[in-house]
């Protein structure tokens, strides 16, 4: 698992969908959450920044884990996701601050995507706030934006997030490049 975790790590890094001490990600085994340490380096992980923590057990969330764990064991609460990413994809935090929801016209988002909530939170970082819709939006959906903060992705693996993580991003430049040309056009 934990080979699972630098793996992706570094390609969230490589790929620009993350900060180098940004994002977060987990993966969901029975009970327990497996979980990056809060401001950990994503694209350079050692054993000790992941974090194991037992889901609804008072006492078991331990303050070195990532900020975002109150929203990953909701979604781990509602969902079948057995893996999560967080990330900040930049073309995708800048449509989550223009539109109310996402919607792919390239082809590879279109089926892999479809439409991508955006939630809208005055606390978007580890908040209930956030934590309840994206748990029940990912119920029936792949991943889900926090306008002006990053992605929510689920998958039965950290690859099958990532690939959901890069879709979206990809999707989004191009929605963006449509953007500016249709404004350069009506000039």
């Amino acid at each position: 698992m934990y080979k699972d975790f630098q793996r992706v790590g570094r390609q969230l890094l490589l790929l620009g969908l993350i900060t180098s001490h940004g994002g977060n990600a987990s993966v969901r085994r029975g009970d327990n959450i497996f979980i990056t340490r809060h401001a950990s380096m994503l694209g350079d992980l050692s054993r000790s920044d992941i974090v194991k923590v037992t889901m609804g057990k008072e006492g078991s969330k331990p303050l070195e884990a990532s900020k975002e764990l109150p929203v990953h064991e909701e979604i781990y609460k509602n969902t079948e996701a057995t893996a999560i990413i967080h990330a900040h994809p930049p073309h995708a935090i800048t449509m989550s601050l223009l539109e109310e929801r996402i919607r792919p016209v390239d082809t590879e988002g279109a089926i892999l995507l479809g439409e991508v909530p955006v939630i809208v939170a005055r606390e978007a970082v580890g908040s209930m706030e956030v934590a309840r819709p994206a748990s029940e939006t990912l119920k029936s959906r792949r991943v889900v934006m926090v306008r002006g903060h990053g992605s929510f992705a689920v998958g039965k693996d950290l690859l099958e997030a990532l690939c959901y993580t890069s879709a979206l991003e990809d999707s989004c430049k191009i929605l963006l490049m449509l953007k500016g040309l249709v404004r350069g056009q009506g000039q």
